[in-house]
């Protein structure tokens, strides 16, 4: 049997892509969560604090080991399956790594082991530095890394000698025009879905009667910040629609199944794509409401996809859907907020227990629209690598077999089936345990002797909240 290697190489790099970004989307919001704590911890000289930022170091660890195992497997697909656009690239991309790797690898790499093990070597404020740093190294990452696939989106700043992009201005590349947008939207996303798993482990912790003073501080703190960064993850999703609409024309008209070019066109709530008849069966629309969520304006034009050549256009069907998942996604997470001000309005927010059990459910949605909002953005880049400049078709190996193609999928699928369980079960386990189990163990060298109180941990099966 022949096997397709650009299909396989595809599914394999979305296979592997799709596991990593998890992991992203939890630490970098964490990093930053640990080093609130820290900060907190610092000024306030509050034990709960140091506590919570114990626990939550642990779980890091965890999920940070597994994002650099998985991260590795990323660029070297680059060499193994994807040689021509590497070599193409390489003038631009490479730096831009290069940077990622100078700036954020470093930097978590030297202040890594003093954050994970330095809690009774270091003074309490080199603590707090290397939490801010370790920080600062998660979000120096995202920088490099979503520059460069903002300059595979919206390529500029280059010229093509004898078929290779080589850099004119870096400035252009670094800052090109969906970077701030695709920044800004990427990171308060992942500060989201951070805080809805701590959400929800707040949550399990208050139904259970476990806990309850550091569940407490935890739900509270971070549903006040989900109160700003939710609203605003709308105004900066709209931001970069309207980035989109401009740079990316044929990307949005398969965002939203648009055939034809038309002024005041409807808003599609749901629809099935048909490529083949190029019309959509069973739309339920909104009339003129596209044009003005497009455009912000009710009679603003939007071009269709018949504009573009068939062999032109990205996908419809995966584009449409899993914007609309995603969207859905967030409707829920302002859902869960606006509930949050009416059970704390009526003085039943760690009591209530449909809301604690709406805030376990609510855990997963970040990762979920993480996914999405991932699926939409480079399905809605095909049929190009560097949009509009050079094709997926060419930028695969030529001496790759679809066999050879398969072999490493079918490694990487055991292998990532095997790595995430196993990590999960082990941040399950630091749940169980618990901050306070986690905060004994540390002992602070401004004292002689351990700095936390003793305190009694709940054995036997836990009171639940009525």
């Amino acid at each position: 049997m022949d096997f397709d290697p650009l299909l396989l190489s595809r599914v394999q790099f979305a296979w592997v892509i799709a596991w990593h970004i998890l992991l992203p989307a939890f630490t970098i919001g964490l990093a930053s969560y640990i080093a609130l704590l820290e900060g907190l911890s610092f000024v306030t000289g509050r034990e709960l604090y140091f506590r919570l930022s114990n626990f939550w170091t642990r779980i890091f660890a965890v999920s940070f080991g597994m994002g650099v195992v998985s991260g590795v497997v990323m660029p070297f697909q680059l060499g193994t399956n994807w040689s021509r656009f590497s070599d193409a690239t390489a003038n631009v991309l490479s730096p831009l790594f290069a940077y990622e790797g100078l700036t954020a690898f470093f930097l978590e790499a030297a202040f890594l082991g003093v954050l994970l093990f330095g809690r009774r070597l270091v003074p309490r404020w080199a603590h707090l530095v290397a939490a801010l740093m370790v920080a600062a190294g998660t979000l120096f990452s995202a920088f490099w890394i979503l520059s460069a696939n903002s300059w595979m989106q919206t390529p500029v700043g280059y010229e093509i000698v004898d078929g290779r992009f080589f850099p004119k201005d870096w400035l252009q590349i670094i800052f090109n025009p969906s970077f701030p947008y695709r920044l800004a939207h990427t990171v308060v996303a992942f500060y989201v879905t951070t805080g809805l798993v701590i959400v929800g482990v707040a949550a399990w912790y208050l139904r259970r009667g476990r806990f309850l003073e550091e569940a407490g501080v935890m739900l509270s703190m971070t549903l006040w910040l989900l109160t700003v960064l939710v609203p605003l993850q709308i105004f900066l999703g709209d931001a970069h629609g309207l980035n989109t609409f401009k740079y990316q024309p044929a990307k949005l008209a398969a965002i939203e199944a648009r055939w034809d070019t038309a002024s005041r066109v409807p808003i599609t709530l749901f629809a099935v794509p048909d490529e083949q008849t190029e019309a959509n069966r069973y739309a339920l629309d909104i009339p003129a409401l596209g044009s003005l969520i497009l455009t912000h304006d009710f009679h603003g034009k939007v071009l269709g996809l018949r504009e573009w050549p068939p062999d032109q256009r990205p996908p419809v069907a995966i584009p449409f859907f899993a914007f609309r998942i995603m969207v859905g996604m967030g409707l829920l997470m302002l859902a869960l907020v606006v509930a949050s001000w009416w059970v704390r309005a009526g003085r039943r927010l760690y009591e209530s227990v449909w809301f604690l059990r709406s805030c376990e459910f609510a855990s997963p949605l970040g990762f979920i629209a993480v996914l999405a909002g991932w699926t939409t953005t480079e399905v809605g880049r095909q049929p190009w690598t560097v949009y509009g400049v050079m094709r997926t078709a060419d930028s695969v190996s030529p001496s790759l077999t679809g066999t050879d193609v398969l072999i490493s999928l079918l490694g990487y699928g055991i292998v990532y089936l095997i790595l995430y369980p196993v990590g999960v079960m082990i941040m399950a386990r630091f749940v169980r345990t618990g901050p306070v189990a986690a905060g004994l163990e540390a002992e602070p060298i401004e004292s002689g002797r351990p700095e936390l109180p003793v305190r009694a941990l709940h054995t036997g099966e836990p009171e639940r909240l009525s």
